[in-house]
């Protein structure tokens, strides 16, 4: 019988993709760890009776006042350290791109779907919840709109191992669009002051490393203080100096040449993703998620708008707008999902999307800068939102996992039983039209052939 040509949502990935997501969820799961351990230092560190040493450091300034970086510890953690988590992300989108699943439309589609609506949605609650309340202020936008890929596929890795390969592929690929449009918003909506000669040198200084990489000549001691001036230039012309380190990782090549086993793209990002998960991030977090917590402050976030829809557009808004706009995209795709997958699968996912915890800290920080008292409000509704999706999330995935591992239990067969099934059936596995699931098992009665 001729199989069905109908399109299906989540049923296969591309080698390269295969790849990448088995080097992330090994790495991820251990950077959210850290990343975790990291928040909660700060957040022990900032409620002790040593919290004033905490902000003190936090404020400490050093370096060059002539280059416009004479800057605090927080402020080197926020625009130096994470520009090497962006250059991570310009590799992984380069990669993506070139030989992964935004390669061709029919696979980019439907992530991509997804990640607009993920940001759309959470967008518009918030702006409804701020502007239907007296105090609100729309600045914060675009901070419930980020999906934080190290929590979210850390919580993937740990509760997650029995699911389909397809559907941690579809969460890969869509924090890295998320990642990606959080980029664009950063670049457009939060730069200023723009010095066009500065930015001009950036992008010199980009198409330089970009050269030299694509020619093989990579000496660390040539490429890393292009590197650095680059992000240099770029934090003085007034855009945020993290895309610097976006623009760096999209312009190496994913492609490897003849005789090169490894694209150097792929290479490089197995070389920096430590660094990046392993101390970018954590200290990123151990300087930014320091908030005071008491029973007052509490109240106080739990009754401003601002706070509201941060949270509200997190915990309801990301997960509505991925599930819904997958949904669209399926209808007017024609496609339905692969066998034997739910949208409750879809919807567990799009739950974890919710987590965004590291972009989400650094938007909110470029949306209220200079509004300390809101700032702290908006670090305390992305904790509690993060914490709330990533525990729904992670019981509805734990929930999704019993039910593919009862599954694969059913459908394991005993070594010896396997035996007498490809005695009895011969190499079935060269029939294409024969599911192994369907044969009786020994003792059973056999298939009658069909005699019309």
């Amino acid at each position: 019988m001729a199989r069905s040509s109908r399109t299906r949502l989540f049923s296969r990935v591309t080698p390269s993709t295969e790849r990448t997501l088995a080097d992330v969820l090994r790495a991820e799961r251990t950077g959210g760890i850290l990343l975790a351990v990291a928040t909660l230092v700060a957040l022990v560190w900032a409620n002790s009776a040593w919290s004033e040493s905490y902000e003190t450091i936090k404020a400490f300034e050093f370096g060059p006042e002539s280059l416009h970086m004479h800057l605090s510890v927080e402020g080197w953690a926020k625009d130096g350290l994470l520009a090497i988590f962006f250059f991570v992300v310009g590799l992984e989108l380069k990669r993506e791109i070139v030989v992964g699943e935004l390669r061709k439309p029919a696979t980019a589609i439907v992530p991509i779907v997804a990640a607009v609506g993920g940001m759309l949605v959470p967008a518009v609650i918030y702006v409804t919840t701020n502007l239907l309340r007296e105090g609100g202020s729309t600045a914060g936008w675009a901070v419930p709109t980020a999906t934080d890929i190290a929590f979210a596929i850390a919580v993937l890795a740990v509760v997650g191992k029995w699911l389909p390969n397809a559907l941690r592929a579809f969460l890969l690929t869509l924090a890295v669009v998320d990642d990606l449009l959080a980029i664009i918003i950063i670049a457009v909506f939060f730069s200023s002051d723009l010095h066009l000669e500065w930015l001009a040198a950036s992008v010199v200084l980009v198409a330089t490393f970009g050269f030299l990489a694509r020619k093989r000549i990579t000496h660390w001691w040539i490429l890393i203080p292009i590197g650095v001036a680059a992000w240099a230039t770029m934090h003085a012309s007034g855009v945020h100096a993290t895309i610097a380190g976006v623009a760096l990782g999209m312009v190496v090549p994913a492609v490897a040449r003849k005789g090169e086993k490894h694209a150097l793209a792929e290479h490089w990002e197995h070389l920096w993703r430590p660094i990046s998960a392993g101390v970018a991030v954590p200290i990123f977090a151990l300087f930014a998620a320091g908030v005071a917590l008491n029973p007052e402050s509490i109240a106080v976030a739990a009754g401003d708008p601002i706070a509201q829809g941060i949270f509200l557009g997190l915990v309801i808004g990301k997960p509505l707008g991925i599930l819904l706009f997958t949904f669209l995209a399926a209808k007017v795709l024609g496609a339905g999902l692969d066998r034997g997958l739910s949208w409750w699968d879809v919807g567990a996912v799009s739950f974890v999307a919710g987590i965004g915890f590291t972009v989400s800290l650094l938007i909110g920080d470029l949306a209220f800068v200079g509004n300390e008292t809101v700032v702290e409000e908006v670090k305390m509704s992305v904790l509690f939102a993060s914490v709330t999706a990533a525990i729904i999330g992670s019981t509805l995935l734990a929930w999704r996992d019993r039910h593919y591992r009862a599954i694969y239990e059913q459908r394991s067969t005993p070594i010896e039983e396997s035996r007498l099934v490809a005695q009895r059936y011969g190499a079935i596995g060269a029939r294409d039209d024969v599911d192994v699931n369907e044969l009786p098992a020994p003792g059973e009665a056999e298939p009658q052939a069909d005699k019309h």
